[in-house]
C-alpha cells in the first residue's frame, strides 16, 4: 500500500482519525501581498495553463510558481521539496513519493520539518485526492515524532492548481476545509501558505 492506495475509511480505522468536513478553516486568515514575480508569472502563465489544460502543465506553470516564489521570499525560514521519496513506516502503509512538501527550516538538502505536503489533483478531482493527501499529512506527523520534534499541526492541500483545497490534522482530528480557492485570489493562497508555514 501507497499514499495514493487509501481511502478515507481505510485512514479513519487504521489511524483513528476522526474528519471534520464542515470547518471554514482560513476564514479569518488575511490575504498576503505577491511578490511581483509570481504576479508577473501568473498573468503571463496562467492563460497557457487553462488552454493547455493538463496536470502536467498546471504543476509546472501554477502550483510550481506559487511553491518557488513563496521559497524564495522565505528563503530563511522554509524549504520546499517536490517529488522526493517519503517512506516513513512502511509496514503501516506510509510510503510513496510526495508531490510537494513545504518545511519549516530552509534547509534543502534534506528534509528535516515537514509542515505541509500538497497533492495534485488527478483528473481535476479535489475530493479524490483528499484520502492520498491526509495519508501524507500523518505521515508527516510521525516523521517529525520520530524526530523527536514538539507535535504541531500538520496541514496539507489538494490542488488542481486552478483549485486549492486545504486540511488541517491536529493529532487524530482532520479537518477538510469547505472552501475550494481559485486561483484567481492568489493573495488569499499566498495568506494561507503564509500562515500554515510561518505561524
Amino acid at each position: 500500500m501507497a499514499y495514493s492506495d487509501f481511502t478515507l475509511a481505510e485512514l479513519k480505522t487504521r489511524f483513528h482519525l476522526s474528519v471534520d468536513e464542515a470547518s471554514n478553516l482560513f476564514a479569518d486568515t488575511p490575504e498576503a501581498d505577491l511578490p511581483p514575480a509570481l504576479a508577473e508569472t501568473l498573468a503571463r502563465y496562467l492563460p497557457l495553463a487553462v488552454n493547455v489544460n493538463t496536470e502536467k502543465a498546471r504543476s509546472e506553470l501554477i502550483i510550481a510558481p506559487v511553491l518557488v516564489e513563496f521559497k524564495l521570499l522565505h528563503r530563511d525560514r522554509v524549504s520546499v521539496f517536490s517529488g522526493i521519496e517519503f517512506t516513513v513506516d512502511e509496514a503501516a502503509g506510509l510510503k510513496g513519493r510526495c508531490d510537494y512538501i513545504l518545511a519549516r527550516n530552509p534547509e534543502q538538502l534534506a528534509l528535516t520539518t515537514p509542515v505541509c505536503v500538497l497533492v495534485e489533483a488527478k483528473n481535476e478531482n479535489i475530493v479524490a485526492g483528499i484520502p492520498q493527501c491526509l495519508a501524507e499529512m500523518v505521515a508527516a506527523q510521525k516523521f517529525n515524532a520520530q524526530q523527536k520534534l514538539p507535535e504541531s499541526t500538520i496541514s496539507g492541500a489538494v490542488t488542481t492548481g486552478m483549485l486549492w483545497r486545504f486540511l488541517r490534522l491536529d493529532g487524530t482530528k482532520a479537518a477538510v476545509d469547505v472552501v475550494e480557492y481559485p486561483i484567481q485570489w492568489p493573495r488569499k493562497i499566498f495568506g494561507i501558505l503564509t500562515a500554515i508555514a510561518l505561524v
